[in-house]
């Protein structure tokens, strides 16, 4: 193929291009009508397609205003453990637990049955009565004996330790002067 154009200055410029031209041919589109040849694989089946249903969108969520987003399930918003073939159930420990405290609690009362409550003696509680206070007297003289300054760690929780055995004690002091009959197991 010869092309020529003209420049600026009038002369002609002569230029010469070779085409080239497949010498095969590919076949020509088969019609609508004809049957495809056998054996051939396609990259899709059309009968395949045809009874197929359309995929289900997965469920998402978006948690931020730039569109990020993560599977509904795995977002904490729907409830997997519903769906669990023991929901509901007492988990195994617990009944253990459970019958552990009620067999306890059998053997207490069995153990009560047998042991024969007495009574304390009027002579018994003065007795423990006055020596409750005769320990009170010689905690709390203990404690009058502490310094005024206490600064080290050692006398601060001597004074807390005193402080704390003074209190039971008129607990235990006021429970035997409030109750004038009191029981006691026959151990």
């Amino acid at each position: 193929v010869f092309f020529f154009f003209f420049l600026g200055g009038g002369l002609p410029i002569w230029l010469f291009l070779e085409t080239r031209t497949c010498a095969v041919r590919k076949p020509a589109v088969p019609r609508r009508t004809e049957k495809p040849l056998m054996g051939i694989q396609t990259k899709r089946d059309f009968l395949q397609t045809t009874v197929m249903f359309p995929m289900k969108p997965k469920a998402i969520s978006v948690d931020t205003k730039e569109g990020h987003k993560q599977l509904l399930e795995n977002s904490g918003l729907v409830p997997k453990y519903v769906m669990k073939k023991d929901y509901g159930e007492v988990p195994m420990y617990l009944q253990l637990r459970e019958a552990e405290r009620k067999a306890q609690a059998e053997n207490q009362r069995r153990v009560r049955e047998q042991n024969v409550l007495q009574r304390l003696t009027e002579e018994d509680h003065q007795a423990v009565l006055k020596g409750l206070k005769k320990k009170w007297d010689e905690l709390h003289r203990e404690y009058q004996g502490l310094p005024l300054l206490i600064d080290t760690p050692s006398k601060k929780t001597r004074k807390i330790c005193l402080e704390e055995k003074m209190s039971q004690l008129e607990k235990d002091i006021s429970f035997f002067e409030r109750f004038k009959t009191i029981f006691i197991y026959d151990d």
